[in-house]
């Protein structure tokens, strides 16, 4: 692992990543977070939820949407198009989406597949664009031999500013193990920045990670899910930082608490705090936030049953306020 901190990301979730949630994920220690994916085709037809996907906030800095898309002409389109908002920071593109709905557009993962049309889709994004462009990939389809080193290499030449690889193939999907010996490959192939990204959850194996493929920087996906204090965790953990987490608001009821009090405690301060930027980004969404509550009471004890009340909630401020009572009831119970 380099001496340099390597920085930590939200991986672009959909139906995760949300901007209250990306804003919260950086006010939690995430050093970077990426939009949800949005659809290239969508963007150029002026659909209203796609572009509330690439919205932003003076909160969130830097901004990186991302996008995805089987048509050249549609991606260069909604790469102009993104380009005339003078927040956006870079632009990522995805090559990394395993879903049957993206991929059989000849979209997301299934472009690794078309390695010279992937390399001439993000060269003609990069002659129209007057930011930085990324890209994610995954290993390869998994149909013959792998393509992510080779296409890395040719991403490197076009000028793309950083890649991230998820070390699993199209045809894995989230099934089995993350290669990071691939990932590692693909690091001592370019000088560019390498995120890796697969299996990591917590500070043991976002160490391991980085020791193993020798990248740049982590990407956390699932393990932040409901769970976005993980990044602050592994910065500590890893002596990355030594200052105090936001959700210790009383020094005293923190020292006591034992393990399961304390993970309350934690995904409470980060609940209420997701809720008010909810508002304060006016985005307000109630099966965005029943999600990310059946999200943040999972892995709890009585999280099930209380999920199940869930359903029966009509409107947003009584869901909102449910799961802060059942979290904040948590915290001093004994288990």
């Amino acid at each position: 692992m380099q001496n340099k901190i390597p920085p930590l990301f939200l991986a672009p979730m959909e139906g995760v990543s949300d901007l209250p949630f990306r804003i919260l994920a950086r006010e939690c220690g995430a050093d970077f977070t990426i939009s949800e994916f949005t659809s290239s085709t969508a963007l150029t037809r002026g659909s209203v939820k796609s572009w509330t996907k690439v919205s932003s906030h003076p909160l969130e800095d830097p901004f990186i949407p991302q996008i995805f898309g089987g048509d050249i002409n549609e991606m260069v389109k909604a790469t102009e198009l993104l380009c005339s908002n003078e927040s956006v920071d870079i632009i990522d593109i995805n090559f990394g989406c395993p879903a049957p709905k993206v991929c059989k557009n000849n979209a997301g993962a299934a472009l690794l597949g078309e390695p010279e049309k992937l390399v001439k889709m993000v060269e003609s994004c990069i002659e129209v664009s007057s930011v930085p462009i990324s890209a994610k990939l995954r290993l390869g389809t998994g149909v013959g031999d792998d393509t992510a080193l080779e296409i890395s290499k040719s991403l490197e030449e076009i000028g793309v500013i950083r890649l991230c690889v998820h070390g699993r193939t199209l045809k894995q999907g989230y099934r089995g193990d993350a290669s990071w010996s691939k990932i590692s490959k693909i690091v001592s192939a370019v000088s560019i920045p390498v995120i890796a990204n697969g299996d990591v959850v917590d500070a043991k194996s976002a160490l391991a990670c980085l020791n193993r493929t020798g990248a740049a920087g982590v990407m956390i996906g699932r393990g932040a899910i409901g769970n976005p204090q993980v990044f602050h965790q592994i910065k500590q953990d890893l002596g990355f930082i030594n200052s105090k987490a936001p959700w210790i608001v009383d020094e005293e009821q923190w020292e006591n608490a034992d393990e399961t009090q304390r993970d309350f405690i934690a995904r409470s301060w980060c609940w209420n705090r997701y809720v008010e930027l909810v508002k304060i980004t006016k985005t307000e969404n109630k099966n965005s936030l029943k999600r990310h509550g059946i999200s943040f009471t999972k892995h709890l004890p009585g999280g099930s049953k209380f999920r199940g009340s869930l359903q029966s909630i009509k409107q947003i401020d009584e869901l909102a306020l449910s799961v802060s009572s059942w979290l904040e009831k948590g915290k001093t119970q004994i288990f």
